[in-house]
């Protein structure tokens, strides 16, 4: 999986790349998502994050699984996680793993990072 990273002020954004072969999936020496962006996080010692997952087609178990970890792992270190770009499709996943409403689903970076102020589509 390959990560496009920006920096804004206050604001890591991540964008999630999918895997171009499939031996990228069963590549056992890649860092999973969630250590991946918290290593970032630290490394920029800016714990508020938007993942901008817009090129993900299907977010399946391992996806779903990573996006808990790492917003328990932010949370935990007073920080925030948001989501922005999910298809219809992948925001019923959220829904049916009942994540929805910890992760809600911004349109883009702009509405994330606006957060509350705006409400997710």
């Amino acid at each position: 999986m390959n990560l496009d990273v920006d920096r804004g002020p206050d604001w890591i954004f991540v964008r999630v790349n999918p895997p171009e072969t499939a031996s990228e999936h069963a590549d056992a020496d890649a860092p999973q998502l969630a250590e991946a962006v918290w290593a970032l996080l630290e490394q920029n010692f800016i714990y508020r994050c938007v993942l901008e997952l817009d090129r993900i087609q299907l977010l399946r178990s391992y996806m779903v699984g990573q996006l808990i970890m790492l917003t328990k792992r932010i949370h935990s270190h007073g920080g925030v996680l948001r989501i922005c770009g999910l298809s219809a499709a992948n925001e019923e996943v959220l829904r049916c793993c009942q994540i929805a409403d910890q992760l809600p689903n911004y349109r883009d970076r702009g509405d994330a990072v606006m957060g509350s102020r705006l409400k997710p589509r």
